[in-house]
């Protein structure tokens, strides 16, 4: 499952998505939009700035806007940013991969072969499914709509 972070992270950003190329958008309108804490969507809008998927306007009409297009900004990233590791083991991780302490060989590892798989389906869907396909009638609702 994912996290009631990443959950917001996302349902901000479909908001984002949804002002890309109108200006900036006030946090307390996204908060109060979507339903979200402001004091934890401003951490969360932060740690998205700061890794290169929003920028930040300060003063009178300020406020946060995407840097790139909705539809260059995946599911996976998103998820990397807010949660870490999208596998579900350290030892099968593309991006923050670390030995299983429990392991006594990474090669024979029954297991293992069986956890690439998991991350290769869960990658399949969240590579391929970017901030574009929020804004598309019922897919967003619908995806984000899971008890997290």
């Amino acid at each position: 499952m994912i996290s009631k972070k990443a959950k917001y992270a996302l349902k901000a950003l479909k908001v984002l998505a949804e002002q890309f190329g109108k200006g900036p958008v006030l946090i307390s309108y996204i908060a109060e939009k979507e339903r979200i804490p402001k004091k934890f969507l401003e951490a969360i809008l932060l740690d998205l700035r700061n890794n290169g998927v929003l920028q930040s306007q300060k003063g009178k009409g300020g406020g946060y806007l995407l840097r790139i297009p909705p539809g260059e900004v995946s599911f996976s990233k998103v998820l990397r940013i807010i949660d870490g590791p999208i596998a579900p083991a350290l030892c099968v991780s593309m991006f923050f991969y670390g030995r299983c302490d429990d392991c006594k060989d990474e090669e024979t590892c029954s297991l293992r072969t069986v956890l690439e798989k998991w991350r290769d389906a869960n990658l399949a869907v969240l590579d391929q499914t970017t901030l574009s396909d929020l804004l598309q009638q019922g897919t967003g609702e619908h995806l984000l709509a899971v008890e997290s």
